[in-house]
């Protein structure tokens, strides 16, 4: 059978999801390896994980189906019900009538009823056709706020998605959306850490009641090859010391005491479960100040993405995509 790791779980305020597992196991991963996921995806129930987060475009939504079928099958889960699954939404399916057709197409690779928690992965609308990574700034369209967030409203009605949300959006797109919504966001995924720590952002969800979700929370999105600036910081390692932990659980804890989700990519049943390990332990106040003091750094730079004078989206190199908001 599965750990008995104790997980906590938050409560959604928007939608009727079950409460979100404190910590996910993200599933982004190049170059994909179909046996590689559900390997590590089956390790990761076993140690205690219940909360998996998926994409259309990490093409990642099939072997993390069948990995959890197969946890089923072997008693690891009593049922389906068990574990939160999120999945998302490409930004050439970001049209109000690709939208049911594209979370139908997510369900039926994953081998599920429904998901959920469904997000909108980007703010960017491209012209419909096949994914591609990276982005070709001419395939940008404008982005119908209002239009497809009814068709992500209308996935919720129907109960394909018991929750919707969106990743990426800064405040001001998290403003328009909630000007046209009926049914608000849960969850706004974004890039946080302690050297990326979106205080801004993260106020204006609580205000709103949006819970964030934090990708990269280990900085592991950094494509320059220049060092990992939360692996590598010298306050962080300081802390480890000091309490006998490492220095991703510190970040870890770090996420959660602001009340936010770690989402953590590791497909290594060890790192598996040391990343589990920051429940039954807290930072001081004196730890949290130094991490207060870290300077801040986007690890997700995007200077080539180009915005009009109205903050609208209108060209960009997605590998790039860069949210400023400190």
């Amino acid at each position: 059978m599965a750990s008995t790791t104790a997980v906590p779980e938050v409560a959604l305020r928007s939608g009727d999801a079950r409460p979100m597992p404190a910590i996910g196991m993200g599933t982004a991963k190049l170059p994909v390896v179909p046996e590689t996921t559900v390997k590590a995806v089956l390790e990761a129930v076993v140690v205690g994980y219940r909360h998996f987060d998926t994409a259309s475009m990490y093409a990642t939504e099939r072997p993390l189906g069948e990995a959890l079928a197969e946890a089923v099958r072997r008693g690891l889960l009593a049922s389906r019900e068990e574990v939160f699954v999120t999945s998302k939404l490409w930004c050439t399916q970001c049209h109000p009538h690709l939208v049911l057709p594209s979370l139908r197409e997510s369900l039926q690779n994953l081998q599920m009823e429904y998901v959920d928690l469904y997000l909108i992965h980007w703010p960017i609308s491209l012209k419909p056709g096949p994914a591609v990574f990276p982005v070709k700034r001419e395939d940008a369209v404008p982005f119908d706020f209002a239009g497809v967030w009814r068709a992500m409203e209308e996935c919720h009605r129907l109960g394909l998605a018991k929750a919707i949300g969106v990743s990426n959006f800064t405040t001001s797109h998290l403003h328009k959306l909630l000007a046209a919504a009926t049914v608000p966001p849960a969850v706004n995924q974004v890039e946080m850490n302690p050297v990326w720590q979106q205080r801004k952002l993260r106020e204006y969800c609580a205000e709103k009641g949006i819970h964030v979700a934090a990708y990269s929370p280990l900085g592991g999105q950094n494509w320059s090859g220049d060092g990992n600036a939360v692996l590598d910081s010298e306050v962080l390692a300081e802390i480890a010391k000091a309490r006998g932990k490492t220095v991703a659980q510190v970040a870890l804890r770090w996420i959660y005491e602001q009340g936010a989700t770690p989402i953590v990519k590791s497909f290594s049943k060890e790192r598996l479960k040391e990343n589990l390990g920051i429940f039954d332990w807290g930072l001081t106040d004196d730890d949290l100040r130094k991490i207060g003091q870290i300077p801040q750094k986007k690890i997700v730079r995007a200077e080539t993405v180009l915005f009009s004078a109205e903050g609208e989206f209108t060209s960009a190199d997605l590998a790039e995509m860069e949210i400023v908001e400190e």
